[in-house]
């Protein structure tokens, strides 16, 4: 087999803008909000409604199913707000870098 050369390896990467990493900050940050606000409302409709059973089996269960269910959306929550974040960092930093006309290193994979 032949040796690829250097150039082969190299990817292109699309320039990063820092208006398209604001806008995508605001949707990812509106998701996260959504997230919360569903996360805050299913938490409140199960502590409203108590479970009623005399199975300890069965009680077990649902407080453990209610939680997974709060549990997966609160994660899902996070991420989204833990993207926002990064999204934000990230047109800081290519705002600063264009001041300084620096390009950013490459991503070595």
């Amino acid at each position: 087999m032949t040796n690829s050369t250097s150039k082969s390896n190299k990817k292109s990467t699309p320039k990063v803008n820092p208006l398209q990493c604001l806008a995508s900050s605001i949707i990812s940050g509106g998701l996260a909000t959504l997230a919360y606000l569903l996360m805050k409302s299913i938490a409140e409709t199960f502590a409203r409604k108590p479970i009623i059973s005399d199975n300890v089996f069965v009680v077990n269960m649902s407080t453990a199913v209610r939680t997974l269910v709060v549990g997966v959306i609160a994660f899902a929550a996070c991420m989204c707000a833990m993207v926002t974040i990064g999204l934000i960092a990230l047109a800081i930093q290519t705002i600063i870098q264009g001041f300084s006309n620096k390009e950013m290193p490459p991503n070595e994979s």
